[in-house]
This record gives C-alpha cells, structure tokens and sequence, in this order.
C-alpha cells in the first residue's frame, strides 16, 4: 500500500480587478478498489459566494464554485490524499471470447458501450494506423494488441509539452509524431475505436517516483491516459504516454467519452480581455508514510483566503 498526496494550485493573474463567472473544478479522485479517498481540502481565493459538489453524467465528482467579488488574482489550492493499491498490470483473464480480436461485444452490452465505440474523428489513416497492430486477415491476441499500441505511442512519437487548451485531433498526432498526454491518450482512444473496442478518456494524475531513478513524462501537472472494456476484466488502464499498463503510478480522478468532458478545471472572468496576464499551474504528487492505526477522513474541507 502507498499513501499518495497530491498538491494541486491553479492560479489566474489580471492587471486590474475583474469579477468571476462559474468555475468547476474535477480534482477528488473517484474511489476504487485499487485507490481509496482519505482526505481533500480546497482553498480559494477570493473568498466565494457559494462551494457545491455534485456527480456529472459519468459519476465524475465536480466541485462548482461561484463568487461575487472581484480581484486581481483568482486561485485554487487543492490538496488530496489517497490510498493507492494499484495494478502490476492490466487483467487479461478476461472471457474466453474475449482474448481476440476481432472482438463482439455481448449484446446486452452493446447500449451501453455504444457511445465510447463510435469513433469521433474518423479517417482512413487512423485505421490504416491502428490496424497495423493487428495481424493481417488473422485473429489477433486482445492483449497483446493493446500493449504493443501503447508501447508503441511512448517509442515512436515524441512528448510535446502544450500549455494551450484542448486536444489535437488524431490524424494531427499521427502526421505531426508528437504531443502532449491529452494527445496521445485521445489517439489511442480513437484507433482503438476504429478497431471496434470500446475506449474512454482518463484524467487524473502521475506519481513520479523520483527517489527510484525513474522518469515519468506528464508529471507536474495533470495528466491523460486510456480505459479499455474487456468483458469479464472491465476497464483496463493503458498510458500511452509512458508505456504504463495498468494503474501503476496513475491516480485516476475523472473518466469521460472525450477530452472535452474532463477538463480539471473550466470558467470564465467578467472584464476586459487584455486584462488577462496568464495562469500558472503546480502539481506536486508525493509519497508520505502510512499511518494504518489513524482513521482516514472523507470530508471535505472548503477555506477561503
């Protein structure tokens, strides 16, 4: 078991005071068997008019915070502690007609994974790409498939770190060989779509262990990576952007049909554009000792600045 904090600071700076429309934030780590929730506080400042929390539509927890103020400065200091048990890697006991592709899925499952089975930006390259990882007009091992696809994207293309919103589409990614983790986790999600498996967008956060010699690309702030549905095994992790398979390292805090969906943090200011000086983000993921004999707390603590 290892006991992970994660210190997250989101900080907007103007020139002169503006107000503040709605922000929502996606920051508390859904609750698994492999990560527990034992602790997350949230600071704000200015100080707002109203924090809520509620579930969107894929049980993602979202924080909406609004205010009624204005300032020069708007930050967000978030601070969660999980229990993480993860993977040593993706369960391939999955069912029997399940271990190769092509893969149909049974049909009672079919409604419900329907929408993360379309492919959203289709094109002939990404087939033609996606299917190379295949072997030609023979079944081909599920397992061996996605693993080689996501070694793949960590040897083949190269970390781009982007501080502009939004995710490129995926035949950008392809022709362009680079990107960020959004990028390559949306690039794999939609090849593996076209080969007919059901894939869904992760967001969360990357432990960087540091202390072991290794090095993990996307740490330092929030990172992307991939679920895959295998009946009989469920959703597997795959993060393309370091070649991690299964939830080693990742702590898992949003899951969505498309990037767009789950977005760590989203809102807008009321002034004058050219107001805007920039934002700066932190993210600092860290190990601390586990205190087994003190009960874990699930409140959530909400402070202002």
């Amino acid at each position: 078991m290892t006991i992970l904090r994660v210190r997250h600071t989101s900080t907007y700076a103007y020139s002169k005071p503006v107000g503040f429309g709605q922000h929502r934030l996606m920051f508390r780590p859904r609750d698994s068997y492999d990560q527990r929730l034992l602790s997350t506080a949230l600071s704000v400042s200015p100080n707002p008019k109203e924090v809520k929390w509620m579930l969107d539509p894929f049980g993602n927890c979202v924080t909406a915070v609004t205010f009624d103020s204005m300032a020069t400065e708007l930050r967000f200091e978030t601070e969660i502690t999980v229990d993480h048990r993860p993977s040593a890697g993706p369960d391939f006991s999955i069912d029997t007609s399940a271990k190769t592709w092509p893969l149909l899925y049974p049909e009672g499952m079919v409604p419900d994974l329907a929408p993360c089975i379309r492919v959203h930006h289709p094109s002939t390259e990404l087939e033609k790409w996606a299917r190379g990882f295949t072997r030609a007009g023979m079944e081909t091992e599920l397992g061996h498939l996605l693993m080689t696809m996501t070694v793949g994207i960590k040897e083949s293309f190269v970390y781009s770190r982007r501080m502009t919103p939004g995710t490129q589409a995926p035949e950008l990614t392809l022709s362009q060989r680079k990107g960020t983790c959004r990028d390559f986790a949306w690039l794999m999600i939609e090849a593996c779509r076209a080969l007919g498996l059901a894939a869904r967008f992760v967001t969360g956060y990357v432990y960087v262990p540091t202390r072991d010699g290794k090095f993990l690309r996307g740490g330092g702030a929030t990172h992307a990576w991939v679920q895959v549905f295998l009946p009989g095994a469920g959703w597997l992790e795959f993060d393309p952007t370091n070649g991690i398979l299964g939830s080693r390292d990742l702590i898992r805090v949003g899951v969505a049909r498309e990037p767009s969906q789950a977005r760590p943090l989203t809102g807008n200011f009321i002034g004058s554009r050219d107001s805007y000086m920039g934002m700066k983000v932190e993210v600092n993921v860290s190990s601390i000792p586990d205190r087994s004999n003190r009960l874990p707390s699930t409140e959530n603590d909400v402070s202002s600045t």
